[in-house]
């Protein structure tokens, strides 16, 4: 049987990195963009949001919760430049791409994946690590295959190979961008980096090119229910959470129940899975929760939860990557002491469910080796440089005590001379 789906998104997350010298300008840059606007979280608005993170934690990624009253005023009426200096001493800031409505008409339906451009937004942090993320809804289909197959393309749009795929079953229905190539276009008007330069030194060991997926799929009540056993949907399951198309021959459905470290039952009808790349929660419409609710706590709390782990790996393969630069070492030391009291094994909720969501995240992306290694690192370099440090030190004192010797002989040697 071909499962069906009730409700579908995709988060297209794609990271990036701007030089936190330029930071600053790079937010003036989107402020002057017609089409972006800074995102204000707002507590009557965004009260989950709110009360899910920890005010530490808040404070941190959504300073926006305190703009209020006489404090938002003011704010508003700055001048871009002005607001630009503010925005870039936040931890974390926000930006919307609005797009325009969706009135393009449908041509050749027979042979596409429609999908709308449901939102885009920006998010920077202060070290200069940004993430794009494009959301994205299939259109008049309730195919489970076709998110397969959707997700399995759309992924490498980014990816120096995507010239190289066959995109044309992926149809645009949105009036935003005519194809795919402009969406690629976009991402690199946004971010300010070609495809080329995902060769420069050092790059591609902190960022890569494809996108990370964030998706949620609920699939019908006949798909999983009480009388379902789970193996009969393992196989399209496993597709899923790994990003492979209907047609992989893969067949998971045979023997036991595959167990993951990187998987969790949320809840009796929801698993959320994450690896290296994606994070998938896929539920079954026999609960109401899980597309009425849940949703919408995916899109928020648990989307910027991850955000925030994988800007955590980005923050640690950058610092790890300077290493290679000693002039670097100082200010390193003072970011990553900054990093480790601030984000580092902070408890980030109280929620159980959105405890354990996190622990995922940390475990997945392997974030305790990532810090480690760093730690490690810098502790070895550390030690070296002290070491060097004292040697210097040592050396200047002999110096001294060699020309503090040679002067005294010739003192004693010319009163010798003039006493004799």
């Amino acid at each position: 049987m071909e499962l069906n789906t009730k409700f579908q998104y995709t988060n297209f997350i794609y990271p990036y990195i701007i030089d936190s010298s330029k930071y600053d300008k790079y937010i003036l840059r989107l402020l002057e963009n017609d089409n972006c606007r800074f995102k204000m979280f707002e507590k009557e608005k965004d009260l989950d949001l709110y009360n899910f993170f920890l005010p530490s934690i808040r404070a941190l990624l959504f300073p926006t919760f305190e703009y209020r009253g006489k404090m938002l005023k003011n704010f508003n009426s700055l001048s871009a430049s002005a607001k630009s200096k503010i925005i870039s001493k936040h931890e974390m800031a926000c930006f919307e791409y609005y797009i325009n409505e969706n009135v393009q008409g449908k041509v050749d339906e027979e042979n596409g994946i429609f999908f709308d451009v449901s939102k885009i937004e920006i998010i920077c942090f202060r070290t200069g690590i940004c993430f794009l993320y494009i959301q994205t809804q299939i259109d008049d289909s309730t195919s489970f295959n076709d998110v397969l197959d959707f997700n399995y393309r759309f992924k490498t749009l980014s990816s120096e190979f995507s010239k190289l795929r066959n995109f044309e079953k992926i149809k645009i229905q949105t009036n935003s961008f005519k194809d795919v190539k402009d969406i690629r276009e976009f991402i690199e008007v946004i971010t300010g980096y070609t495809l080329k330069k995902f060769d420069a030194k050092n790059y591609d060991k902190i960022v890569d090119s494809e996108f990370y997926n964030f998706s949620y799929v609920c699939v019908d009540d006949d798909g999983w229910n009480d009388k379902t056993d789970f193996k009969t949907i393992q196989t399209d399951y496993m597709k899923y959470i790994n990003i492979l198309p209907s047609k992989d021959l893969t067949n998971y459905s045979k023997g036991k129940s595959i167990k993951d470290k990187n998987s969790i039952d949320h809840t009796k009808y929801s698993k959320i899975s994450i690896n290296k790349t994606n994070c998938c929660m896929f539920c079954s419409g026999v609960d109401t929760y899980n597309y009425t609710k849940l949703p919408y706590v995916f899109e928020n709390q648990y989307f910027y939860t991850y955000i925030l782990g994988l800007y955590k790996k980005f923050f640690l393969k950058n610092l790890n990557n300077s290493f290679n630069d000693y002039n670097k070492i100082p200010s390193m030391r003072n970011l990553f002491i900054d990093f480790t009291k601030k984000l580092w094994q902070k408890e980030i909720t109280i929620d159980d469910n959105g405890t354990q969501f996190y622990n995922l995240v940390e475990r997945s992306l392997g974030l305790d080796e990532l810090y480690a290694e760093v730690k490690d690192k810098y502790e070895v370099i550390y030690q070296y440089l002290n070491i060097e440090k004292n040697n210097l030190y040592y050396s200047i004192i002999v110096i001294i005590l060699i020309i503090s010797l040679i002067f005294n002989t010739i003192n004693i040697i010319w009163l010798m001379m003039v006493y004799g």
